[in-house]
């Protein structure tokens, strides 16, 4: 039955009013929040871990004493402390202890090294580091301790009694590491005096998120106050969650999801947060049980994961009613929620640093979000040249709005009034990067626009479908082949674990072949035969993959972002990796092990890098 755009409009326009709670100008922080919720609800549970239970009291406490033992620093108001930590409460301990100081933290991927963490540390801009004593080893690389950007920088030590560090390493690293943990032991529980945020508004930065560098070095994204707490506001209107409520993080809290999508509204819900040092396939419905876990934050391939497990007799015996986060594709979804009896999924799109986005409010299987209508919202969906990588424009010189079924590029219209929360593109601490992602002149004269990168349709009725990121989508004999539907299409190949679909260049040819990297799930062999004809059934010849690679593992970010880089870069020659390697071969109906006569049967010849 189709949900009248009026209806959903409503829904929309609770939001609207939510993401202005916070104004530019207000002066109140994430400590005035936190501060206000501990008063409140001093004894509710905030933060589980383990067998540890910390309320809203205990949290804000020992964020006091974080608050207070910084101090001896010597940092200026507004400096950056960056945070080099896994999951665990004294993430979010040390974070808010730092904005009670006046402090903005900036989050660091504990998965860097070397020159990759050098250069985090230097777009955050940090004038002092806090490490969990679980990472500590990767201060040790040479190639980071040589970087001009550790010079006299001062680093401290956070232990980490589940992953005491050997005293051999403590002693390797850097003279100057000291025991914040052991300094903030004993400093006062009491609320800091709140002139050492005097200097902050809505608007001023709270946080640095770094993103995830999947196309290129990692940028420093700002976060505001009133950013980070809007996103609470909004989410909880949205959702309707509240005190009774219990989220589920593993997501790494070094990232925005997590970070600002489930911490602010549980925060702001004065709901309880469970929190996983990392994603468990096997621990996932027994945590849901244990703890009676209500909402759980997702992405990427996190649903098929679960999917894939074997049938139990209580696969519906849970509490767990909602989901919300992004890239579930609608085979996916509809199986999970006939399986495990969800109630609601919130899929939806966005990004750290975006000032526009979109949420499914009406529980549309696929979608991730409806515009009913244009004048309500500052998304916009332009076309986009992929064979010339440009926007086309019009007889004016403006660029040109998608019609329904077009595909095109997200943009956000820029907001800058003084009085509105929504809208703003906060950028990044790099000018130049944070004036790329911008358009300008794009209706008219004088305009900006934030660049998503991402291409979209929507239908008839308004509902967003997610097609592929600008750079994964490639043309091949001349038609254009969006990976993320090629990959969803092909989804449901029995015993598939997960599959990555990318374009490798081919010499002497026009754009990208396809290539699928699959992964099989344990015990599970790939059919070249069984593939072929799925890909024969389901996909025209120029979209259907030319070479399969089936690997061991899938290459993904911390958050399941499957990675397309460096396997464009190894292509499809065999010598540049260990796993077996198939071509399309139509005259046999199969996938043909890979060999120089499977290629001139297609008429390609070997891979060369950088052709």
């Amino acid at each position: 039955m189709a949900i009248p755009r009026e209806a959903t409009q409503r829904k929309l326009d609770k939001r609207a009013i939510a993401s202005n709670t916070v104004k530019p100008d207000q002066p109140y922080t994430i400590a005035d929040r936190l501060e206000e919720q501990a008063r409140d609800y001093p004894e509710r549970p905030f933060l589980h871990y383990g067998e540890q239970t910390l309320s809203y009291a205990e949290v804000n406490a020992r964020a006091n004493q974080v608050a207070h033992a910084v101090l001896r620093l010597g940092l200026a108001p507004g400096d950056c402390v960056a945070l080099l930590m896994e999951n665990r409460p004294d993430f979010f301990i040390v974070w808010f202890g730092l904005n009670k100081a006046g402090l903005v933290c900036g989050f660091i991927n504990t998965q860097l090294g070397g020159g990759l963490l050098a250069n985090a540390l230097e777009a955050t801009q940090a004038k002092a580091v806090i490490v969990g004593e679980e990472v500590l080893a990767s201060l040790e690389n040479e190639e980071l301790r040589a970087s001009k950007v550790m010079v006299g920088l001062p680093l401290c030590l956070w232990r980490d009694a589940e992953n005491p560090a050997a005293a051999t390493l403590r002693e390797r690293c850097p003279v100057d590491l000291s025991d914040l943990s052991a300094w903030a032991a004993g400093k006062p529980r009491s609320n800091p005096n709140r002139h050492l945020r005097d200097h902050w508004v809505g608007e001023s930065t709270a946080l640095l998120i770094c993103t995830s560098g999947t196309t290129g070095l990692p940028k420093a994204a700002r976060t505001s106050h009133m950013r980070w707490l809007n996103v609470g506001d909004v989410q909880v209107a949205s959702m309707e969650t509240g005190p009774e409520d219990v989220f589920y993080c593993f997501l790494p809290l070094y990232h925005g999801a997590a970070a600002m999508s489930l911490g602010s509204t549980a925060l702001r819900g004065a709901s309880s947060i469970v929190i996983r040092r990392k994603f468990s396939v096997h621990a996932f419905w027994q945590d849901v049980r244990r703890y009676r876990i209500t909402v759980c934050q997702y992405i990427g391939e996190i649903c098929r994961y679960l999917l894939n497990q074997p049938p139990q007799d209580d696969d519906r015996d849970h509490s767990l009613r909602i989901l919300v986060g992004a890239g579930l594709t609608a085979e996916v979804w509809t199986r999970f929620v006939e399986r495990f009896g969800i109630e609601h999924v919130f899929e939806g799109w966005g990004a750290t640093e975006s000032n526009c986005n979109l949420l499914n409010v009406d529980n549309r299987v696929g979608s991730c979000g409806r515009v009913p209508y244009w004048e309500k919202t500052n998304l916009r969906l332009v076309r986009y040249d992929l064979a010339r990588d440009e926007h086309p424009r019009d007889a004016d010189g403006r660029l040109i709005p998608c019609e329904a079924d077009e595909v095109g590029e997200a943009i956000g219209f820029i907001v800058d009034h003084p009085e509105i929360a929504g809208g703003r593109f906060e950028g990044y601490t790099s000018a130049t990067a944070t004036e790329q992602k911008i358009l300008r002149n794009v209706f008219q004269q004088g305009d900006a626009w934030w660049r998503s990168g991402d291409l979209f349709r929507f239908d008839e009725d308004g509902y967003f479908w997610f097609i592929d990121r600008i750079g994964d989508t490639f043309r091949w004999k001349s038609e254009n082949v969006a990976t993320t539907e090629v990959a969803e299409t092909l989804a449901d190949f029995p015993g598939l674990e997960s599959i990555n679909i990318y374009g490798v260049k081919v010499p002497r040819h026009e754009g990208r072949a396809g290539m699928a990297a699959v992964v099989m799930q344990p015990g599970k062999a790939f059919d070249a035969q069984a593939f072929y004809a799925l890909t024969a059934s389901r996909l025209p010849s120029y979209a259907a993959p030319l070479f399969v690679r089936v690997a061991t593992a899938a290459d993904m970010t911390t958050t399941f972002k499957l990675r397309k880089q460096d396997l464009q870069r190894q292509g499809y020659d065999p010598a540049n990796f260990a796993d077996p390697l198939f071509v399309r071969d139509a005259q046999n109906a199969t996938y043909s092990p890979y060999s120089l006569e499977a290629l001139a049967r297609l008429g390609l010849t070997p891979f060369a890098p950088g052709v």
